[in-house]
């Protein structure tokens, strides 16, 4: 039989808890991105492509498979985007060696560009505090997505202990500056990191 740990529960918990709050909002011409083939409709919209988007997809699985593989605890603490072959690694860690060896894993898998290492050493959190950051993220999203000047299925987001951590491409520094801003501007946001690229003319 397959138990959930603690951490693992408690981000379940959260997941479901941050879909509730993004329910009211979802509404409208937003709401039809939600459903069957949802995920490949908002892909053929993103500036880095469906095959770009397959192939992140592809490489993300690959790094949740081989942390799983290779070290349970990982697996459990470590979240993962990546965007364009950029890997971002978020969570919280209780150990350094984790630390280091999340990002020694995340490298073994072939195909990936870079590597961004954004993972924290904490003490064990409570549900309150995922619940919070589940929150956070909830309310970026909706703010960027209801936002005319910002494409948001461009960005990816992560929250991590009031920390919002950036990946994606943006249309220009404007569009990114803006997003910025809101995110500065949600309550209990402690600090905004952001590796978006801007897009470039050779993009089209």
């Amino acid at each position: 039989m397959f138990f959930l740990s603690p951490l693992r529960t408690i981000r379940t918990v959260s997941l479901f808890l941050a879909l509730a709050l993004m329910t009211p909002l979802l509404t409208g011409c937003a709401g039809a991105l939600i459903g069957a083939g949802a995920t490949v409709g908002v892909a053929a919209y993103q500036e880095r492509g469906l095959e770009q988007a397959a192939r992140d997809t592809k490489l993300a699985t690959q790094i949740r498979a081989h942390y799983i593989s290779k070290n349970g605890d990982i697996a459990t603490y470590v979240g993962i985007e990546v965007y364009e072959g950029r890997a971002l690694l978020t969570g919280l860690v209780d150990t350094e060696e984790l630390r280091a060896e999340a990002v020694r894993l995340t490298w073994e898998i072939t195909g990936l560009k870079d590597v961004i290492n954004e993972i924290q050493l904490s003490a064990e959190e409570g549900i309150v505090e995922f619940m919070h950051d589940s929150w956070i993220s909830s309310q970026l999203q909706a703010k960027m997505t209801f936002d005319e000047n910002i494409m948001a299925i461009n960005y990816s987001i992560e929250t991590v202990n009031s920390i919002i951590y950036l990946i994606g491409i943006a249309a220009d520094q404007a569009e990114l500056d803006r997003v910025i801003a809101i995110a500065r501007d949600i309550e209990r946001v402690r600090r905004v990191i952001s590796h978006v690229r801007i897009k470039s003319g050779e993009d089209g």
